[in-house]
Order: structure tokens, then C-alpha cells, then sequence
């Protein structure tokens, strides 16, 4: 499976169903190809057309339960494999690896609190944003 199909059901596991619109937005890829992966998720069972409730002229894909076990799957399959990667560092490795992982939560703290402020700031309610 490609990255953009893998992200795309992420993103429904994520945030539920979606437009085709709103998931090439989110993916950045056009309409068009959008429509095209969401066709092969489609007939491979990961993800299904449904009926927007609030606007009947428009399908919203969502992600089936075997779309939901196939993500699950592989979360799983790549958590062992990290586990196997890790079991196989020292321990000052594994120390740095942690300290690692704590600046990058922090990292996109940072960047969540930037896209915050500058949807904050767009709508006249916040001051300017610092680089």
C-alpha cells in the first residue's frame, strides 16, 4: 500500500469520516487522485462511501472495520519492530532515545500552540505570532 492511501486511512481512523474534498486537502494531492485512492481502498473493503447526513448530495468515505483491523495490524506489526530495535541498544542509547522522544512531544507542542495562534490571529483575536 502507497503513503497517501496509508495516510488517508489514518486520517479517517483519526477524524471520522470525511469529503473526498476535505481528504485531498488534507493529503495534499488533488481531487481527482483522491477520488482514485479512494476507489482502490474502496475495493480492497478498507473504506466505504456513506451518505453525508447533512447534505445528501455528498458521500462521506469512513473507514470500515476491515480497514480498522488492517491499521490496527499494522501499528502492532510496527511497534514490535521498534521494540526488537530497541532491545538490541545500550542503555545509554535507549536513555537517549528517550530524552529524544521528549523534545520531539515538545517540538509539536510548540508547532500545535503556532497553528493555534495563527488560527487565533486570523480571525482577529490574537496578537502577532513569533517565528
Amino acid at each position: 500500500m502507497g503513503l497517501t492511501s496509508l495516510s488517508t486511512l489514518l486520517t479517517l481512523d483519526w477524524s471520522g469520516p470525511r469529503r473526498v474534498t476535505d481528504l485531498a486537502t488534507a493529503e495534499g494531492v488533488t481531487q481527482p487522485s483522491m477520488t482514485s485512492f479512494v476507489n482502490r481502498l474502496e475495493r480492497s473493503g478498507l473504506v466505504e462511501r456513506r451518505a453525508d447526513p447533512t447534505d445528501k448530495r455528498v458521500a462521506l468515505v469512513a473507514l470500515t472495520a476491515s480497514g480498522s483491523d488492517y491499521l490496527h495490524t499494522r501499528k502492532q506489526a510496527g511497534a514490535e519492530a521498534f521494540i526488537r530495535l530497541i532491545d538490541k541498544m545500550s542503555p545509554d542509547e535507549v536513555e537517549a532515545l528517550a530524552a529524544a522522544v521528549k523534545a520531539l512531544d515538545h517540538f509539536n507542542n510548540l508547532d500545535q500552540e503556532r497553528g493555534h495562534q495563527a488560527a487565533r490571529s486570523s480571525h482577529g483575536r490574537s496578537a502577532e505570532i513569533s517565528p
